[in-house]
C-alpha cells in the first residue's frame, strides 16, 4: 500500500475537475487526480460534445429537405445514421487529447485511474494508494437517473451514456423526459429520419419561461414531433425493436427504441462520504457559498454539488475553488448570473430571473422589455424570424433575460456579461453592434427600454424645444 501526500486531490476528471487540476498544477501546487472511467467525463464522452455533434448532423439533413425558401430545390436527405455517429466519435476524438491523461501528466499532475473512497476525514483510498491532501475537491459529476417504472428493468433502453454508441437508426424512438436532453435528442432523431414520440409528466421544458418554451414546442410539433405532456409512464414492456410504454391514462405508445432522459443523479455512492464527515442529500453533496462541504478541507463542485447541472457551471465552480484552495483568497459562488441554453431549433437561452420569477421578486419595480426577431434584418435575410427576447429590468439594471430563436445561446452572452458585472441598460445601449447581425437584437432591447423615456416624454420634448430655440 503506497502513501501519497499532496496539496490538492481532485476526484473526477470531468470538466470541473480537470479545470481545478490544470489550474492548480500550473500555479505550482502538487496535484493528484483520480479518474476510473473516461478522461473528460460526461461532457466530452456522453453529453455536450456528442449531443451537439449529432444535432449538427441533423441540422444538415434538415437543411437539405427545407432549402426551397432560399431558391434551392428541396431534396430528401440520404441519412447514414452510422456515419453520423462516426462524426460524433470524430468530434470526441479531436477534443480528447486536450483532456487526456498524457496532457495532464505533462502539466505535472499525478493521474491515478482508480475510484476514490474516503477512509477518514483526511484520507482517500484509490486502489492500493492512500492519498493525504491539504485540500480535496470532489468533482464526480452525475449519471442518468433511471426511474422505477414497472417493467423497465426487463426492456432494452438507452440513456445519454449509451445513445451515442447506437449504430442503427431507430424507426420510432420513444423518449421519456421533456427536459433539455430529451428535447434535443428528440428533434435530432426526427431530423435524421426517425419517428419520435416524447412523453413528459408535466410540461416539457418546464423550468424555462413558459412563453419561450411554447414557441419551441410548437416549432417541434410542426416538424412532426409528437409531444405528450401531463402523462407519466406507468409501465414498460416489450423487447428490442418492439417496445411499448403505457401511460397513466391507459394509452399504449409503441416504438422500436426507448430513450430515458428524466434527469440526473449525483455520483456519490462510491465515495464513502460518512467516513469523511461529509453531508449529502439525494440532490448531491451539501456545500456552502464557498463550495466547502461539512468537512471544511473538502470542496464539491459541478453536478455533484446539487445545483445547476451544466459544464460551464462546473468550470465556474472550479475557478472559485482555485482562488480559495490554491491561492488562499476568499471566494464565493453565486448562481444569479449563470446562463443556460437548450440547443433545439429554435434555441432557448436564459440567464438570471425569468419573467415570472422577477415579478415575484420585484413586483411593481419590474419593467419587461421585449423585441421580436422578425424586426431584425439579419433574421429576415436568413428566414430565422421565429423568436423574441425578453429582458427583465429593475431600476435600469437587467436582472434576467430570456431569448428564444436562432443562436439564442450566442446572444445570451451579452446579458450574462451584464449580470456578472452589474451593468446597466445604458451600457448595452452604448454598444455598437455590426450590421446586419442577430446581435443587434440585444442592442434593440436596450433601446426599447429607453424609448418611452426619450420619445414619449413631454418633459423631454419641452427640453428639446427649448434647446432648439437657443441653438444658433
Amino acid at each position: 500500500m503506497a502513501d501519497i501526500k499532496t496539496d490538492i486531490l481532485v476526484i473526477g476528471a470531468g470538466s470541473g475537475g480537470l479545470t481545478v487540476a490544470s489550474g492548480a498544477a500550473q500555479m505550482g501546487a502538487e496535484v493528484v487526480l483520480l479518474e476510473a472511467n473516461e478522461m473528460g467525463g460526461d461532457c466530452l464522452n456522453f453529453g455536450c460534445v456528442p449531443s451537439k455533434a449529432l444535432i449538427a448532423s441533423a441540422e444538415a439533413a434538415h437543411g437539405q429537405a427545407h432549402a426551397a425558401p432560399y431558391g434551392v430545390a428541396n431534396v430528401a436527405p440520404a441519412v447514414d445514421y452510422a456515419a453520423a455517429k462516426d462524426h460524433v466519435k470524430n468530434a470526441i476524438a479531436t477534443i480528447a487529447p486536450h483532456d487526456s491523461q498524457e496532457r495532464f501528466e505533462g502539466l505535472g499532475v499525478k493521474v491515478i485511474r482508480e475510484y476514490g473512497q474516503f477512509i477518514s476525514p483526511t484520507e482517500v483510498k484509490a486502489g492500493d494508494t492512500v492519498i493525504r491532501a491539504r485540500r480535496t475537491v470532489i468533482a464526480t459529476g452525475s449519471s442518468p437517473f433511471v426511474p422505477p417504472i414497472p417493467g423497465l428493468e426487463n426492456v432494452p433502453y438507452e440513456t445519454n451514456e449509451t445513445l451515442f454508441d447506437l449504430r442503427e437508426k431507430p424507426d420510432h424512438l420513444l423518449v421519456i423526459g421533456g427536459g433539455p436532453i430529451g428535447m434535443e435528442m428528440a428533434q435530432a432523431h426526427l431530423r435524421l429520419g426517425s419517428k419520435v414520440t416524447l412523453i413528459q409528466g408535466g410540461n416539457a421544458l418546464g423550468k424555462d419561461d413558459p412563453e419561450a418554451a411554447a414557441l419551441v414546442k410548437d416549432h417541434l410539433r410542426d416538424e412532426g414531433l409528437e409531444i405528450i405532456e401531463g402523462a407519466h409512464a406507468a409501465k414498460v414492456r416489450g423487447q428490442a425493436g418492439a417496445i411499448e410504454v403505457e401511460i397513466d391514462d391507459g394509452q399504449v405508445l409503441k416504438g422500436s427504441h426507448l430513450l430515458v432522459a428524466v434527469g440526473r443523479t449525483p455520483n456519490i455512492e462510491r465515495l464513502n462520504l460518512d467516513a469523511a464527515g461529509i453531508k449529502s442529500t439525494k440532490a448531491g453533496i451539501k456545500v456552502d457559498a464557498a463550495l466547502k462541504t461539512s468537512n471544511s478541507r473538502v470542496y464539491a463542485i459541478g453536478d455533484v454539488a446539487g445545483g445547476l447541472q451544466f459544464t460551464h457551471v462546473a468550470n465556474y465552480h472550479a475557478g472559485i475553488v482555485i482562488r480559495s484552495a490554491v491561492l488562499g483568497l476568499p471566494a464565493k459562488a453565486h448562481a444569479s448570473h449563470l446562463p443556460w441554453t437548450t440547443y433545439t431549433d429554435p434555441e432557448l437561452a436564459q440567464v438570471g430571473l425569468t419573467e415570472a420569477q422577477a415579478r415575484k421578486a420585484h413586483g411593481t419595480k419590474l419593467e419587461v422589455v421585449r423585441v421580436e426577431y422578425d424586426g431584425n434584418d439579419r433574421a429576415i435575410a436568413t428566414r430565422k424570424t421565429a423568436g423574441f427576447i425578453k429582458v427583465m429590468v429593475v431600476r435600469g439594471r437587467p436582472v434576467g433575460a430570456t431569448i428564444v430563436g436562432a443562436q439564442a445561446g450566442e446572444l445570451i452572452h451579452t446579458w450574462a456579461l451584464a449580470l456578472a458585472n452589474n451593468l446597466k441598460m445604458k451600457h448595452i445601449s452604448a454598444m455598437v453592434a455590426p450590421y446586419p447581425t442577430l446581435g443587434e437584437i440585444n442592442k434593440r432591447a436596450a433601446g426599447a427600454y429607453f424609448t418611452p423615456r426619450l420619445f414619449e416624454s413631454d418633459w423631454v420634448k419641452r427640453i428639446v424645444r427649448l434647446v432648439q430655440r437657443w441653438l444658433p
